[in-house]
């Protein structure tokens, strides 16, 4: 009997470690902090700087992923149609360049000249914003819409539901998102699962 109450507080005690454990952050209907992170350019970059925007695209991002090099492409066609709209791309790389030395600053911005980003392109060296955003993948997109001084999280999770061939999708999910933003329509989908590589976290 001893030794069934042993086993039982073990088990209990990592499952409160593993709770603890689990990532928190923002969900649908929460309000968003704001960032002021190093551009490619070497220019700080807020959300606070985009006056005439009416929301944003936060797509955390980063060079060396496999599932973000296949979506680089679809990433510069959302800022393209979104941007004059009010919805501007902001990518966050928010990877440990000590765990991933292929996502350092200067890699960046190595990528985005290669690339011609036309949308900001930031280091979140501290991880501080992905710590508060939550995100735990790349890419990982989160639809933020201004609601007076606020930034409100509409949308969670994946560009759309093929990485592997643009011309075979079947669901948009962020362009259906912002689209019904636009429309004053209610988002259909407002949660999807990021499909890409795992964040690299300090240790």
């Amino acid at each position: 009997m001893r030794n069934m109450r042993l086993v039982f507080a073990m088990v209990l005690a990592f499952a409160f470690t593993g709770a603890f454990a689990q990532k928190s952050g923002y969900k649908v209907g929460d309000k968003a902090m704001d960032f002021e992170l190093k551009n490619v350019d070497g220019e700080m970059v807020s959300m606070s700087d985009h006056e005439d925007a009416e929301g944003f695209l936060v797509i955390f991002s980063c060079n060396t992923c496999p599932y973000v090099v296949a979506y680089e492409d679809r990433m510069i066609e959302l800022h393209e149609k979104y941007a004059p709209k009010g919805y501007p791309v902001i990518a966050i790389n928010p990877n440990d360049e000590a765990l991933s030395p292929g996502d350092s600053y200067e890699k960046m911005q190595e990528r985005a000249n290669d690339k011609n980003f036309p949308f900001a392109y930031v280091y979140d060296e501290s991880q501080e914003i992905v710590n508060a955003y939550g995100a735990t993948r790349t890419p990982e997109v989160y639809l933020l819409q201004k609601q007076d001084d606020d930034l409100v999280v509409k949308y969670i999770g994946a560009i759309d539901n093929n990485y592997r061939d643009a011309d075979e999708v079947t669901d948009r999910y962020v362009e259906e998102a912002v689209d019904a933003l636009l429309e004053d329509r209610q988002i259909a989908v407002a949660n999807t699962k990021a499909i890409g590589c795992t964040i690299k976290f300090r240790k």
